[in-house]
């Protein structure tokens, strides 16, 4: 029942909104790797950490919300400061160029990244 009365709320249409931007850019990192590990040059997947980063923080103040005050289920919110945990995970590894840890924690990003756009979306 709770889940039902933060389905209605802002709170909700504004993680539908970040899930998809932060989704989006996490895609784009991934676009902007494979180029990288093709020959291409690194800049547009350098820069590419900064909005993932900055959506990550937002998804999970979003998340917060739906949650508390918006009296739904908590776990996004759990999955959400995942994703930003691994985003900042992600950077070092890759400014590192620990390219065999930072290509596997990228996949885990997307992952759940998608599955917080899917659980946003769904009836």
């Amino acid at each position: 029942m709770a889940t039902q009365v933060a389905r209605g709320s802002g709170y909700v249409t504004a993680f539908k909104a970040v899930a998809v931007l932060n989704t989006l850019a996490v895609l784009v990192q991934a676009v902007t790797a494979g180029q990288l590990m093709s020959g291409g040059e690194a800049g547009l997947h350098g820069m590419g950490a900064a909005p993932v980063h900055v959506l990550g923080l937002a998804q999970l103040v979003v998340a917060v919300l739906v949650w508390r005050p918006g009296r739904g289920a908590g776990w996004p919110a759990l999955v959400s400061l995942a994703v930003l945990l691994l985003g900042f995970v992600q950077s070092m590894l890759g400014g590192s160029g620990a390219v065999a840890a930072h290509v596997p924690l990228g996949m885990a990003l997307f992952g759940l990244s998608v599955w917080l756009l899917v659980w946003a979306w769904r009836r």
